[in-house]
């Protein structure tokens, strides 16, 4: 039973109508045909967290609720809004990258870079764009509140959050507010959000319905379209090489929102400007490279933005592992020992896990069949090492995961199939990022995504035939497993394809090949 499963007796159903523009507000409604449809028992408007003010729909039952929804006719104000443009942004996103940011992290001397020969220089530019989680049951929460007391069933990722949230609304304390974790249909970060806007506009529902359970619920449009996606990113990286052929010096712009400005998780998430969880996993890369700096810019486009699985590594690790990858193709170095190389002395972890990964996947590694290519790419992310081999094929010009070589640290091993299957199905989800058939775009501020037919998740086809998962044996403390599977599979693919094709692949997700 998950949280959408719910039903309570007496129990009425609310869905919302949003401004179709990040904080628009009514300017006038017509409710008149909404109100005539059996079954509706009350429209009203209520503030919303980052959305403006928006319509609600109180009904017996959901398609009632959303039968309604589609009646309303609403004019509404955009006046005192700057409307989002994804080619505008792209524009904007570049413009920055190409300047310094708020500092980051900077070791040695950065500017060597500007004496290095134009020969053993290069630049690289990455382009990622904003993705929904679009978790398979959609978002919903169920409220019931007697004056004194309420009563939430939701499929919450941040309960002590949520709860305390809806006690505000209510003008409760925490404590008089019971919660029910319900199971969730898929989470991803979606069910985790600082403001609980959800819960927020089911408080609010639920207030004026005193007495009454009513379930709120955010249809598949509502949820592709209703923000806080994972934020647009772009990269800027500017590298010196040695003669030595391994890096000396490396110039490293993110440009992209703050995930946590203005939330709770600011005051020490945010250094000198900077979002640490835009540029984790740059900033603290395991490499040694003798003079270094990552630099950040944070615009403030009108789109609410949120942790997506694995936050900054989702593309951090990408532009490293990838960027790695290509130093190695230069220097005429096998992959993995370059990385051994390049690794700083104390990184006993990645280490282990690498050699791991070498001695499990090099039986067929070293055997692909004609039309095949071998990646490969290593991260750390939430305490947890990961090194990643796959076999890549490309077909229907679409790549072809045949097979994934997982070798991951994560401290002691406490439920070993657990940890498989957390990284089996963590691999899987991070070829979402890669092989999705679109992204999240606006134009003129709507985004013009709103449901699986233009904002298509991969296919079975697409995830990898198969996922070895490798354990290194450790008796230090546990660490996390539900994150550290994302990152690296989209670098290896992305590494594997070069072999294929001799291109250099900085954009995801991969539209064409």
């Amino acid at each position: 039973k998950f949280g959408l499963d719910l039903d309570l007796p007496g129990m009425k159903v609310a869905v919302v109508a949003h401004p179709p523009i990040f904080g628009g507000t009514p300017k006038s409604i017509d409710d008149k045909a909404a109100r005539g449809i059996p079954g509706v028992m009350d429209v009203f408007e209520i503030p919303t967290i980052s959305r403006g003010t928006a319509v609600v729909v109180v009904a017996d039952k959901f398609w009632t609720a959303k039968e309604a929804r589609d009646q309303l006719s609403i004019d509404w104000d955009f006046s005192r809004i700057e409307p989002a443009d994804t080619e505008q942004l792209r524009a904007k996103y570049k413009e920055l990258a190409a300047t310094p940011g708020n500092v980051a992290v900077t070791r040695g001397d950065p500017s060597v870079l500007d004496g290095i020969s134009v020969a053993n220089r290069f630049e690289a530019e990455y382009e990622f764009p904003y993705l929904a989680h679009t978790p398979m049951e959609p978002l919903n929460t169920t409220i019931r509140f007697d004056g004194d007391h309420a009563e939430v069933w939701a499929g919450s990722q941040f309960q002590t959050v949520d709860q305390m949230a809806i006690a505000e609304i209510l003008s409760l304390k925490p404590e008089q507010v019971t919660f029910h974790t319900e199971m969730a249909g898929g989470g991803f970060g979606r069910r985790a959000t600082p403001d609980s806007h959800v819960q927020r506009e089911a408080a609010t529902i639920a207030k004026r319905c005193k007495g009454i359970p009513v379930k709120l619920i955010w249809t598949r449009e509502d949820d592709v379209q209703g923000g806080y996606y994972r934020p647009m990113f772009a990269h800027r990286i500017e590298i010196g090489i040695g003669v030595d052929g391994m890096p000396l010096a490396w110039r490293h712009v993110v440009v992209g929102q703050s995930i946590v400005a203005g939330t709770p998780f600011a005051s020490f998430l945010i250094k000198n400007g900077v979002d640490e969880t835009a540029v984790e996993g740059a900033a603290d890369n395991p490499y040694e490279i003798p003079n270094f700096t990552v630099t950040a810019h944070h615009p403030t486009p009108n789109v609410p933005v949120l942790w997506w699985r694995s936050v900054g590594h989702t593309h951090t690790a990408f532009v490293m592992e990838t960027l790695v990858d290509e130093l190695a193709s230069r220097a005429g170095a096998d992959p993995i020992a370059y990385r051994r190389k390049l690794l700083k002395p104390d990184e006993k972890k990645l280490r282990g896990v690498l050699d791991l990964m070498d001695e499990k996947s090099a039986s067929w590694r070293n055997h692909l069949p004609e039309g095949h290519a071998a990646g490969v790419a290593c991260h750390e992310s939430f305490g947890t090492n990961v090194a990643c081999a796959v076999d890549v094929s490309i077909q229907n010009k679409r790549p072809k995961i045949h097979r994934v070589t997982v070798a991951v640290d994560c401290g002691t091993a406490v439920n070993p199939l657990t940890i498989e299957s957390q990284f089996q199905a963590g691999v899987s989800f991070g070829v979402s990022q890669l092989m999705a058939k679109g992204a999240i775009t606006f134009k003129s501020g709507h985004a013009e995504q709103n449901n699986f037919d233009g904002y298509t998740p991969p296919y079975i086809i697409d995830a990898p035939v198969a996922v070895d998962v490798h354990i290194v044996p450790s008796t230090e403390k546990p660490s996390g497993c539900g994150e550290p599977s994302v990152p690296v599979i989209s670098p290896a693919v992305v590494n594997a394809l070069f072999r294929l094709t001799g291109k250099r692949y900085r954009n995801l997700p991969l539209l064409s090949l």
